[in-house]
């Protein structure tokens, strides 16, 4: 029996998908660093110090919209190419983890 078929991303152009791309990466960054679920100072240290180069292609990406003409961000859409993306899970890393029910 086959797995089932992955969900396909919705059509984006080559910058909405380095945007999307960008943005998780930093997001899972974040995760790394968040004090709330970081364990050691290493790893939040070295994500924090890729950090600056993903928010310069997050930069790039939306730069590279905007000289394209591209003015509008199609939330929707992008919303659920990170739905596809896994960024429901990714982004709750940012979070602060829930308190335990005593």
């Amino acid at each position: 029996m086959l797995p089932p078929e992955p969900v396909p991303l919705p059509a984006l152009t080559r910058a909405e998908g380095a945007y999307i791309d960008s943005y998780l990466d930093m997001v899972d960054l974040l995760g790394r660093i968040n004090p709330a679920r970081a364990a050691h100072t290493y790893s939040a240290l070295r994500a924090a110090q890729a950090l600056a180069g993903r928010a310069e292609a997050l930069r790039d990406a939306l730069t590279a919209m905007h000289d394209r003409g591209e003015s509008e961000v199609h939330s929707r859409t992008l919303a659920r190419a990170l739905r596809v993306l896994d960024g429901e899970r990714r982004t709750a890393r940012v979070t602060l983890p829930q308190e335990p029910v005593s």
